[in-house]
């Protein structure tokens, strides 16, 4: 896998499960030890950000939805402990709590 970006959105009219497949696809391809934020997804994808969140937190426990965090870096709160130890293990740097998107920001 090259860590592109995938082609575009779905088809208008898609089904909630072609919405959600679209955004773990480009989950996938976030490589190891870089971050996305769900607003840069969902413009890959045709969505808003809630929307990716939404997909992740129904179904994206398959892809490595620890390297999806907020705008600002931070990461959402009932997943927090364990997605900053997800991070941090593939050498993400994080301080005060906030990724440096600058540093390790996808695509």
């Amino acid at each position: 896998m090259s860590g592109e970006a995938p082609g575009g959105p779905p088809p208008p009219g898609a089904s909630p499960l072609d919405v959600d497949e679209a955004v773990f696809d480009v989950v996938e391809r976030i490589p190891p030890g870089r971050v996305s934020t769900y607003g840069a997804i969902g413009r890959l994808v045709g969505v808003g950000p809630r929307r990716v969140a939404r997909a992740l937190s129904q179904g994206g426990g398959a892809v490595p939805w620890h390297r999806v965090v907020r705008a600002d870096g931070s990461v959402a709160e009932p997943v927090r402990v364990e997605q900053l130890a997800r991070l941090a293990a593939e050498g993400v740097p994080v301080r005060n709590g906030r990724v440096d998107l600058a540093a390790v920001g996808w695509p």
